[in-house]
């Protein structure tokens, strides 16, 4: 085999590992599910080795999507990191054997204070599964490993029961993009749902039109604004929009008569406007929907306070 045919055979290992986990999703699911619903304190994750590294995904996974949650190291805990804990905390404890020394030595002191375990291991006979509340079985029939020794296929059968939890857990508490961008306040999606449009939209400079202003004139002040377009205002009162394509379709329709006429003539009597805290996602769906490429931010007065173009909406 070559090392591309091992590269598609692990591949294969781990996607059949996942596919054999759907009929583990049992009534112990849901009692997890529950469990965490039912938390009043933190969700806290603990595990050793690979587990470890594993189980610190499925944290940092449920705390961004709206579940407080951190990974503790039960090697750590036996130094003074067993005060983070409380009687309204759960703990998802992770072993692939169930059996790992540092983790069981861990568990005493969580019944001790009464704390909940949803222990997530791939032997149900195993004593970390005997000793917890719910037990997620994540059990594989070999590792991708050609050895099948490397955690390999197990621990991405791990990762994904987690993400399970988490993906039951957003759907349960109605979770929405914004609650997302919330908690991803750096990353794209975030910038969009919390961006309004008073934080992009320009104000300074802009190309407004009397609505009796001939075309003529009127192309050079939509020329000069690089909005690709103009506002009609008239006694301080919007009373229409002209673009670029406007200007292009009333030349080609009246073409030497184009200059006798106004903006009047071919504004678009409704544009599309928006309050300043209007939501970056909500003015591209606006745009989107509507075909456009920019809306007007207006006042209480419905006065003019600037423009937002899809070049904008571009952070």
């Amino acid at each position: 085999m070559t090392s591309r045919d091992y590269a598609i055979q692990c591949i294969k290992d781990e996607a059949q590992a996942l596919l054999d986990l759907i009929p583990k999703i049992d009534e112990e699911f849901d009692k997890a599910v529950r469990l965490i619903l039912e938390c009043k304190g933190k969700v806290i994750v603990t595990g050793v080795g690979k587990s470890g590294h594993i189980g610190a995904k499925i944290a940092a996974t449920l705390a961004s999507t709206g579940t407080p949650s951190f990974f503790i190291n039960p090697l750590d805990v036996y130094h003074g990191d067993l005060g983070v804990m409380t009687h309204d905390d759960v703990v998802i404890a992770i072993s692939n054997s169930g059996a790992t020394d540092e983790l069981l030595r861990f568990i005493p002191m969580v019944l001790h204070m009464q704390i909940p375990i949803i222990g997530m291991t791939g032997n149900p006979a195993s004593l970390l599964a005997k000793y917890s509340t719910c037990h997620l079985n994540v059990s594989v029939s070999h590792e991708a490993c050609p050895l099948n020794l490397a955690p390999t296929s197990s621990t991405t059968a791990t990762l994904a029961m987690g993400d399970a939890l988490a993906i039951a857990l957003m759907e349960a508490r109605h979770f929405r993009p914004q609650d997302f961008a919330h908690f991803h306040p750096g990353g794209e999606l975030g910038k969009r749902l919390l961006t309004t449009a008073q934080d992009v939209m320009r104000s300074d400079d802009l190309p407004i039109l009397p609505p009796d202003m001939h075309l003529g004139e009127a192309i050079i002040l939509v020329s000069k604004g690089k909005l690709g377009l103009g506002v009609a205002e008239q006694d301080g009162h919007i009373v229409g929009i002209i673009t670029d394509g406007d200007i292009r379709r009333a030349m080609e329709k009246w073409q030497e008569k184009f200059f006798d006429r106004t903006v009047s003539d071919i504004m678009t009597r409704t544009p599309k406007i928006v309050s300043p805290d209007t939501k970056i996602s909500d003015i591209q769906h606006i745009m989107q929907k509507h075909k456009i490429h920019s809306v007007l931010v207006i006042d209480n007065q419905k006065r003019l306070l600037g423009v937002v173009d899809s070049y904008s909406c571009m952070i």
